[in-house]
């Protein structure tokens, strides 16, 4: 069964022509259809008779989600790394200490940090980056109202009352992500962006897990998943691979930066798969793919191709050399696999932030057929 879809018409011819009214009358002809249906959409909850409750809740949704949109829009062009680590985390703990240098050496590189803009490790991750290269995504809590000082007040600070769309900020907006220790926040968000990249919910992204030299924590919770999870079988071996675990800043940086030395993006259109990439590879390095990742091409074989008519027709990079393959749409850590190959077979010196990546939750599936290979 499929999830259900907004509908583009309310039904009534009256209500109907209203609506087209007023959207030739507001904002821009670009998105009407998307405004349309999410008018339909409050409609059609007024006449479900919905609870208060549930009106409230999408009512506060959107404007969290408009707010969000509006904070990041200006800086849509920067590449951006998630930070996740404890609030309780006190400036003098080495921890601290680490978490800012992440930051400023990723700022060196031209990332910007997002953090959740309170204390602890959210806070080194701005002193590190430096204001000027860092957004906050912050949330009401009874007893905590407010955002850390340093970034208080600031345009690049956007607050949440919902724990669940400030999330979708925080992945959405992303990049990448650096994970250092923390209570059930820390481990919450960890586990559901693993979740998401594992399913192909969100785009394939590098994810770091940094904490000091004589911390035990990441060592502790990669022998729960390793043996609580991979030895029973609720995970696959290959999903283990998903993160990288280091006590060193620097290797975190280059970690991250690594993943985009060559790899760009991501896209499906029809039953293809598409990697954009910075820099083709050679009919020897295809060759290579194609011998250690059978295991994940339903049909056919990974191969060069053009640009398809649904990246040409939005202009989605169609600058770039790609590769296509029928991919078998489940072996997610696999993919992200293949795309640390692609990096290690053509990446050309040092990276220091992607440009023009799309940031979509689930990357575009579209129904347009890719010609088979010759």
């Amino acid at each position: 069964m499929s999830a259900p879809r907004p509908a583009s018409t309310y039904g009534d011819g009256q209500i109907d022509r209203l609506l087209t009214q007023v959207l030739a009358l507001v904002g821009t002809d670009r998105n009407d259809d998307l405004v349309r249906s999410l008018i339909v959409t409050a409609l059609q909850m007024d006449d479900n008779d919905l609870d208060r409750l549930d009106l409230k809740i999408a009512s506060q949704a959107l404007a969290e989600l408009l707010n969000s949109a509006q904070v990041f829009a200006p800086h849509r062009d920067r590449s951006k790394v998630t930070v996740f680590g404890s609030a309780r985390t006190a400036p003098d703990d080495p921890d601290y200490v680490l978490a800012a240098e992440f930051g400023r050496l990723m700022a060196e590189r031209n990332w910007m940090s997002i953090t959740g803009a309170g204390p602890g490790i959210m806070e080194a991750g701005i002193v590190g980056a430096g204001l000027e290269n860092a957004l906050g995504v912050g949330i009401v809590l009874p007893f905590e109202a407010k955002p850390a000082p340093i970034i208080d007040g600031d345009p690049k600070l956007a607050m949440f009352k919902y724990f669940f769309t400030r999330k979708l900020a925080f992945v959405m907006e992303a990049d990448a992500f650096a994970l250092f220790p923390g209570g059930f926040g820390t481990l919450d968000e960890g586990f559901e962006l693993l979740t998401l990249i594992q399913t192909g919910k969100a785009q394939p992204a590098p994810i770091v897990l940094l904490d000091h030299e004589d911390s035990p924590y990441w060592d502790r919770w990669t022998d729960f998943v390793r043996d609580g999870l991979g030895a029973t079988g609720k995970i696959s071996e290959e999903d283990l691979d998903l993160v990288f675990h280091t006590h060193s800043a620097a290797d975190a940086a280059d970690h991250i930066c690594h993943f985009f030395s060559a790899y760009h993006s991501v896209r499906t259109v029809g039953n293809t798969l598409v990697l954009r990439l910075r820099h083709a590879l050679n009919e020897e390095a295809i060759a290579q793919l194609n011998a250690e990742y059978a295991d994940i091409v339903v049909s056919g074989s990974i191969r060069a191709i053009e640009p398809t008519r649904a990246e040409r027709q939005t202009d989605d990079n169609v600058d770039l050399p790609r590769l296509g393959f029928s991919f078998d749409n489940k072996s997610y850590a696999r993919l992200i696999s293949l795309i640390w190959r692609i990096n290690d077979l053509c990446a050309d010196g040092d990276i220091m932030a992607p440009t023009g990546r799309p940031h979509d939750l689930h990357f575009g599936r579209d129904d347009e057929p890719v010609p088979d290979e010759n």
